[in-house]
């Protein structure tokens, strides 16, 4: 810690204080994913919003410099990580869907309820006729949700607008709500979510709007940082995909897929190929797929609460991509429709429960893992000097206790560029 700098803000006396170290240049794979450091008696110094310091509470405090002003948070009998990243969510969108549960529950096909005004066409039609307030109005609701749950930083896809109007909307929205309230956003466009209803007789000239009408729009704009394709036999082909993605890659856009969830099409094979930053889903990912995905060092983020609200009879095969060398994150997938779950912490529980993850793993998938799956690796995702200052503190004896305890809300503070939004005084 540089001499003279005095201590903005002190964690001290965390039972546990976790946190990978030096993963910021890429993303943890293999046997090194479940390897976190445990620091008893841990505390963090900060000064603005970077942090300065961690270690033990003695040692801490022998660098850190106390003043008057200093803001001191006693973390006695708490686990301190760094704040969670939601490397997949779908935050801004108009209505809700908890009508169709109960025709799920009696057997009603999904295409059937879609052949009644329900499903993905449902929310579209409901973004289309929201004005930008209303989208920014729900938005904000739901990332202060977010916030209190312990997540600092969460991507946000469009794709319920499906018009450029409509994504030009949204994504404003997104840009809105990033500005108004701590939890960074990151925006990523997905005008490819689906094929809309106008379209429907005519895909390739929807792929083709996308192309020469939407992706300039939105660069036009500097909206999105990502581009997106819901890459699925029922949504957008192989080839489809890769038209919309090599244009956006030309735009200067970075890439992520929604890739092989249903049947083994070859989206993960694409998202290698033209060197995606992720491809999401995965359950049903080909061999070829996950060992092209490990060669070029493609993010696999893993949805399972989707796999769990679906009741899908399979989860993706997580411990065949650890072991073949595949970075792994997760993610809610908040959306209307297959995951109305804005919170990181029942993830954790899926996760080890039913895609054989350990603690260690998920806790390193939640954070660095899912920063590199933003493209933030360098500045979050780790408790580390330099990093900006995003901390959560649970009210959890050890890390473990995370896994094991669901349905609570177990967050005490939240801590976001080193200030504390959430979770009281100290």
């Amino acid at each position: 810690m540089e001499v003279g700098l005095e201590t903005t803000l002190l964690i001290k006396n965390a039972a546990q204080l976790v946190t990978s170290r030096g993963a910021s240049e890429k993303p943890l794979t293999g046997k090194a994913l479940g390897e976190i450091e445990v620091i008893e008696d841990g505390a963090v110094s900060v000064r603005g919003d970077n942090i300065m310091a961690v270690g033990t509470t003695e040692e801490v405090l022998r660098k850190a410099e106390i003043t008057a002003e200093t803001q001191v948070i006693d973390a006695s009998g708490r686990v301190v990580l760094p704040g969670l990243i939601d490397p997949h969510t779908h935050v801004v969108f108009g209505g809700s869907r908890e009508h169709e549960l109960a025709l799920k529950l009696q057997g009603v096909p999904y295409l059937e309820i879609l052949a009644r005004g329900g499903g993905i066409l449902s929310s579209v039609r409901a973004t289309r006729a929201a004005g930008r307030e209303e989208l920014v109005e729900r938005g904000l609701k739901y990332c202060r949700q977010m916030l209190a749950q312990g997540t600092t930083t969460a991507e946000a896809k469009s794709g319920y607008g499906l018009s450029t109007g409509a994504e030009i909307k949204t994504l404003e929205a997104i840009g809105e709500i990033d500005a108004a309230q701590p939890l960074d956003l990151i925006p990523t466009f997905l005008g490819a979510h689906a094929v809309p209803e106008e379209y429907r007789e005519s895909p390739d000239k929807y792929v083709d709007l996308v192309i020469e009408e939407m992706l300039p729009a939105v660069v036009e704009r500097d909206l999105a940082r990502y581009c997106d394709v819901f890459c699925e036999k029922g949504a957008f082909s192989v080839a489809q995909s890769r038209r919309i993605l090599t244009a956006a890659k030309e735009m200067g856009l970075k890439l992520k897929i929604h890739a092989d969830e249903i049947v083994p099409l070859g989206g993960a094979e694409l998202a290698a190929e033209l060197k995606a930053v992720s491809a999401d889903h995965l359950l049903a990912v080909s061999d070829e797929g996950i060992l092209r995905m490990a060669e070029a060092g493609v993010i696999a983020v893993l949805l399972p609460g989707t796999t769990f609200y679906l009741k899908e009879d399979h989860y993706a095969p997580a411990r065949r991509m650890i072991a073949a060398g595949v970075p792994v994150s997760l993610a809610t997938d908040f959306n209307p429709g297959s995951s109305p779950n804005n919170n990181l912490q029942p993830i954790i529980n899926l996760a080890c429960l039913y895609l054989r993850m350990t603690p260690a793993e998920v806790i390193n998938a939640i954070t660095i893992n899912a920063a590199h799956a933003v493209g933030r690796g360098a500045d979050i995702g780790s408790l580390e000097k330099g990093k900006k200052a995003d901390i959560v503190l649970f009210d959890a004896p050890n890390y473990a206790y995370l896994a094991y305890r669901y349905g609570t809300n177990l967050v005490d503070k939240v801590i976001k560029k080193g200030k504390l939004v959430y979770g009281g005084e100290g």
